[in-house]
């Protein structure tokens, strides 16, 4: 099935989350902790597909405001998709960088929002991670460890796309032998034959053959 983040169509199945579905799609929404519900940047808005997804999470009630969740924000790292259909969804990251691009002024509105709605909340997070230890989400620290560094690994890669996409960038190639002009066939008592090489498929680039070339001109001589 299709879904939309960010305004950028993406595979997913049911039973994905919708954060690694935007892994997987190289699509921008943060997720500092590896999706382990620690760091809070991974939140989306769902601006359709409500009902196609997961119902909110412990984790959700304890870190979303009532006001968040009413303007249909979800934690990505929490919601699974559960039924197939038509789901968009924007991240905060993407929708601040909207708003950067479109008014300026609005960004510290909208910043003090989110850290009032954080704030409201901050001590029911604070309860739900301290009772992590021994409850329903608890994670170890290895796991915790491994994702973050899986998900470093895809950030990257979401820049290098970005960049490479900005720029027109196209990954190189290595030459093939058919695209390799062939010098002419000199064969000397070495028994090199320069030609032979590009036609037999080695796949010697235009330095090294020329390399050779010298070397072979240099014995024959």
């Amino acid at each position: 099935m299709k879904i939309t983040i960010n305004d950028r169509e993406c595979e997913a199945h049911t039973g994905d989350r919708l954060l690694d579905a935007a892994r997987a799609n190289h699509s921008h929404i943060g997720y500092f902790c590896g999706g382990n519900a620690l760091c809070q940047t991974c939140y989306v808005k769902v601006l359709e597909g409500h009902e196609l997804l997961s119902p909110i999470t412990d984790a959700e009630q304890a870190m979303l405001s009532d006001r968040l969740i009413s303007e249909g924000n979800r934690m990505a790292c929490q919601v699974t998709i559960e039924k197939p259909g038509t789901i968009r969804i924007l991240s905060t990251v993407e929708e601040a960088k909207r708003m950067t691009e479109r008014n300026p002024l609005e960004l510290p509105a909208y910043m003090g929002k989110m850290g009032w709605e954080a704030l409201v909340k901050f001590p029911e997070t604070i309860a739900f991670q301290a009772g992590r230890e021994n409850g329903e989400h608890r994670v170890e620290l290895w796991q915790v460890i491994t994702d973050v560094v899986a998900g470093i690994g895809d950030a990257i890669q979401l820049v290098l796309d970005a960049v490479q996409s900005a720029f027109g960038a196209k990954p190189a190639t290595a030459a093939s032998p058919d695209s390799v002009t062939s010098l002419p066939a000199k064969t000397c008592e070495t028994g090199h034959t320069l030609s032979s090489a590009n036609r037999n498929g080695i796949g010697i680039t235009s330095p090294d053959i020329l390399r050779l070339h010298e070397a072979s001109t240099a014995a024959c001589n």
